[in-house]
């Protein structure tokens, strides 16, 4: 059974920064993409960012370019996205996702909620 612990998100201030957290277990398949998205209230989900484990190369949506960064930690099946310069409007829940590619997820993690506030 896969199973992700998402951790990291809270409520901070503009300007802030968090990291968000992707611990995933019960993998029993080679998955080749990490992500994360988003969804805001009354929107539909977005994605925010994708790490191709095959050639490394790395996506960014427009609003997250130059502001966010996806990593990894093989060794803790752990995949980060650290959150600089936040707005309101990166305000939302945020899930991460594993798959076979940086279009199609398989398993998706419960969502850890972000809220930008002054």
């Amino acid at each position: 059974q896969v199973q992700f612990v998402e951790s990291g998100g809270g409520v901070v201030q503009p300007g802030g920064s968090l990291r968000l957290s992707c611990a995933a277990s019960g993998l029993t398949r080679r998955l080749y993409a990490i992500g994360w998205f988003r969804q805001a209230p009354g929107k539909g989900r977005e994605g925010v960012s994708c790490f191709n484990t095959i050639d490394g190369a790395t996506y960014y949506s427009d609003s997250a370019r130059g502001r966010f960064t996806i990593s990894r930690d093989n060794a803790k099946n752990t995949v980060y996205l650290q959150m600089n310069s936040l707005k309101a409007d990166d305000s939302a829940v945020y899930y991460c996702a594993v798959g076979g590619a940086c279009y199609e997820w398989a398993y998706w993690g419960q969502g850890a909620q972000v809220t930008v506030s002054s």
